[in-house]
This record gives C-alpha cells, structure tokens and sequence, in this order.
C-alpha cells in the first residue's frame, strides 16, 4: 500500500494555516475533484477522497494536534476517528461536503449531490402522500406544592390537532388529488443566478415538497388537521421538581396518512409552599421557639412531609441556628429521600400582662452583661472600631 500524503501537502497549505485557510483549500479541491464533475475518472475520485481525508483531521483543533504530534500514526489501529480509524464511506464524505458548503452533499454509490448544489439535481423529499408522524406538544401546567411532594393524578383539557373527518388527512378535498408543483416543476427547489455557481432555495409554493394539493379540503385548509379538545389522564408522580417535563407518548399531534401520533410533553411549574423552601428533596423550615426553650433546652413540634415530628432544643440555643434533621424532606418516585433543615426563630411574647411584665423586669434585674456574650462581643468590636476612627481623624 502506497504512503500516505502529508495532509498539509494535499490541501497546499502551511502547517502555520488559520482554519478558515484549510476550509477554503478543501472547498477549492472538493469542486475541482467531485465526482459529478468527473464522472467515471477514478483518478479525480481518489483525490477527492485524499483531500476529504486531510480536511477531516486538519479541520478538527484536537485531531490537527493529535496530527502534529504523531503524523498519520495518530490515527492507527483505531486511535482517534477520521479515516485513520478505518476510513470514511462514501455517504460520509458527501455529508461532510454537504455541511461545508451549505447545501445537500448527495450521497449514494452514484456519488450524487454535486448537481444539486450547482443546480443539476433534485432535493430529498419525503413522500407528501405517505404516513407522516404527529408533532410533538408541550404546555404548561401548574401544580400545588402539595402535589409536587406526594403526586397526583388529574385530567386536563386541551386543544390539540387531530386528524381532518372530511378528507381523511390527506389534505384535499373530494375528488382533488396532488399535482407537480408549477413553480418549481415538481424539483421542491428554485434558483437564482445563472452563473456556474448558482444558488438554490427551498420552493416558495410547495415547500420543498414538489407537489402541491390541487383543491384544499375546506375543513382544514390542505393542512390534513383540524384543532380539537381532548381530555388527557395524567400521573403526577411524587418528588417531581419546578421544570420538570412528563413525556405522554402517542398524547400529542395526530399522524397522518396512518402515521404515528406525536407525544406530549408537560412541562410542570410549582406553586410556592406556605411553610417550607425547596431545594431538589431537601426542605427547609423556620420554626418559632420561646425565650425559655432557647434559654433552658426543650422539644418544639415541627412540620415534615410525613407529619410534625419532634426536635430536641438544647439549652442556649441562639436566633438563626440551624438543625438538620436526616430523611426528614421530600420522597421521591425513585425511592430517594432529602433532609430537612430546621431554623430556629426567636419569638419574642406579646400581650404580656402585669405579672408577666413583672416577672421579666425581675428577670431582667437578676442578670448582667455576663449573660449576654453576644452583646459583649459586639460591644467590645464597636470600641475598638471607634478607637480606630478617632486615632485617624486626629492624624
């Protein structure tokens, strides 16, 4: 087997080149050896496949590295992709082209596609009287927060497209069948220019289809759909997070011509919850807790997914502190449990009566600055703050 040609050489281009040097060198290679320009000359379609070959490594920064390092050892014995790794098909290579220059590589062992971009061929199209799948759908649906934790299951009414009763999908109305299209004769492109290098776009009238409905159906307007309401079951399952999407399948737009539906998806958004925060399965929570508990220690009640629980307080608890308690958040349909973390919130009392007032005046008179260590740590940080401010305003 002969050598390979350094990839550089067969593109004409230094090792120093810009990537948009490299694209263009391909481009003017590609053009000049493409098979539909040369048909039945092997040696063109070698050089075709040679400069394929180097554009594919040399066009790719990873590949191109790999490339200066090792040289075509790079990519031997199924190293790394490109046809180092066992060779490109044909089909490959017209994709390639294809993705380049904008248009349809072609593709086949006929080597077709080059006169579909210079003007000389037909654009793919699907069969416009053959089955065709229903779109997909998506809507929005919001849930309580509720339902998001424990699942639900409801019944939604939607307009959705069905399937046309006059004309059966097809589009046309009785007795109307489908003819070539006039503008493009029948191709589903036109073109502009009349240089060698002429451009091609998707027929304005058809579609691309090449064919158009002689008579629309008056029902659905040569669409083949009509909008109709449908009450679609749905399983909300438990631990579902905001953003969330269900895929219904065969729930969406209808097929037609005896294709398959299309599916549905639901996009789930979830109404704030009156008493906790969310953060994927785990749930916080502030709990309110008296002067005395905090102070002394004790048990406050605290809500839960699965019901209030009980959560031990120990003594000299400050405003803000946090309790995790393990297993405690959202279950979810996989069996995966979170936490819930637990905010201590002072609740200073209200509506104090006499005796009330005068037992926290007596309360107040029996303590010192000793039992406050938060307030003397402020209070000794704000001295030396203001000592600090004096010593620079005198200079």
């Amino acid at each position: 087997m002969a050598s390979k040609r350094d990839y550089y050489e067969v593109l004409g281009v230094g090792k120093d080149a810009t990537a948009d040097q490299i694209k263009s060198a391909y481009r003017k290679l590609a053009m000049k050896y493409h098979p539909d320009r040369n048909p039945g000359d092997k040696a063109a379609e070698e050089k075709f496949k040679e400069a394929a070959e180097a554009y594919d490594v040399l066009h790719d920064a990873e590949k191109r590295q790999r490339y200066d390092q090792f040289g075509h050892q790079a990519f031997e014995g199924g190293a790394g992709g490109g046809f180092g790794a066992g060779g490109m098909s044909m089909d490959d290579i017209f994709s390639m082209f294809g993705d380049l220059f904008g248009g349809h590589g072609g593709g086949g062992a006929s080597f077709g596609g080059f006169g579909d971009f210079f003007g000389g061929g037909q654009q793919r199209r699907h069969d416009p009287s053959g089955p065709q799948r229903g779109n997909d759908m998506s809507f929005n649906l919001e849930i309580d927060f509720d339902e998001a934790v424990f699942g639900s299951e409801r019944e939604v009414e939607l307009t959705l497209p069905a399937q046309c009763d006059e004309c059966h999908g097809t589009g046309a109305a009785p007795g109307s069948k489908r003819i070539a299209c006039p503008t493009c004769g029948g191709r589903g492109v036109v073109y502009a220019g009349s240089s060698f290098l002429r451009i091609q776009q998707t027929c304005p009238r058809c579609g691309g289809e090449g064919s158009i409905i002689e008579k629309p159906c008056r029902s659905c307007r040569g669409t083949g759909q009509i909008s109709r309401e449908r009450k679609i079951n749905l399983k909300i399952p438990k631990g579902v997070d905001n953003g969330a999407s269900l895929r219904l399948a065969g729930k969406g737009g209808c097929g037609l011509r005896g294709g398959e539906n299309g599916d549905l998806f639901v996009v789930l958004s979830i109404k704030p919850s009156d008493i906790f925060e969310r953060s994927g399965l785990n749930l916080g929570v502030e709990v309110p807790v008296s002067p005395v508990v905090a102070a002394l220690g004790g048990s406050v009640d605290v809500p839960t997914p699965l019901g209030m629980a009980q959560l031990k307080i120990p003594a000299g608890t400050p405003d803000g502190k946090v309790f995790r308690m393990r297993g405690k958040g959202i279950q979810s349909f996989r069996g995966q449990t979170g936490d819930l973390d637990v905010r201590v919130v002072i609740e200073v009392p209200q509506s104090l009566d006499r005796k009330q007032r005068e037992a926290l005046e007596a309360f107040a008179r029996s303590t010192s600055a000793a039992n406050y260590p938060e307030s003397q740590r402020l209070a000794n940080k704000s001295r030396i703050f203001f000592a600090h401010k004096e010593k620079l305003e005198k200079g």
